[in-house]
């Protein structure tokens, strides 16, 4: 996992299922009327809860699996299926609709600070967020491995900082149209590496090449 094809390998899937240049313009709609101040101190806060959240998930996950009796190579296959059909609402775009209803309820319900909820749960750290770095700390094979792959998280979610922090300019950059193209490319690449999580579950249990 040291190796910097796994690392880039990593990066690269948690970047396409956390999707920080999808998470700008919610960011905004959540923060739509506050200061650059309240948006940066909403936006660090996001970010360390969200951090402490993978942590946990990282360090504890695979443990949590072996208590209740599930292998690493069934979550594996479960886990791709999951970031399948996670890339086929980025396909078809019904990935970005949902997280605006999310950003709805979250707004209503607490409107003067959505850092946690729903910006750190579940917009950044969901379901397909936690099976990633599940399966990545089951690769892992030593303590240098997790460390790795903690330090990929960190790098992703600064991406995502960044991107609040960003919001506005990059939904000006990009526009509705621009945004759409991204989601899409980046849901292609999904789905192939959910497909490759999916064989080596299945190579796990003597099933194919």
């Amino acid at each position: 996992m040291t190796e910097i094809p796994a690392l880039i390998a990593a990066f690269t899937t948690l970047f396409i299922i956390i999707d920080p240049p999808g998470l700008a313009p919610v960011f905004i709609a959540l923060t739509q009327g506050m200061s650059a101040q309240q948006r940066r101190a909403i936006g660090i806060r996001a970010f360390l809860v969200a951090a402490a959240l993978m942590m946990v998930f990282l360090f504890l996950g695979e443990a949590v699996l072996g208590f209740i009796g599930i292998s690493m190579d069934a979550f594996r296959i479960a886990g791709g299926i999951l970031l399948f059909l996670t890339a086929l609402d980025m396909l078809f775009q019904r990935r970005q609709a949902r997280r605006e209803d999310n950003a709805a309820e979250g707004q209503a319900e607490h409107h003067d600070d959505p850092s946690v909820f729903p910006l750190a749960l579940p917009l950044i750290v969901g379901p397909g967020a936690i099976t990633t770095v599940i399966l990545l700390a089951g690769e892992a094979q030593s303590a240098a491995d997790m460390g790795a792959i903690a330090a990929v998280i960190i790098v992703v979610l600064l991406i995502v900082l960044l991107a609040f922090l960003a919001a506005p300019a990059i939904e000006r950059a990009l526009g509705k149209t621009g945004l759409n193209i991204v989601t899409r490319l980046l849901g292609m690449l999904l789905a192939a590496l959910a497909v490759q999580f999916v064989l080596d579950g299945l190579r796990g249990f003597g099933i194919g090449a």
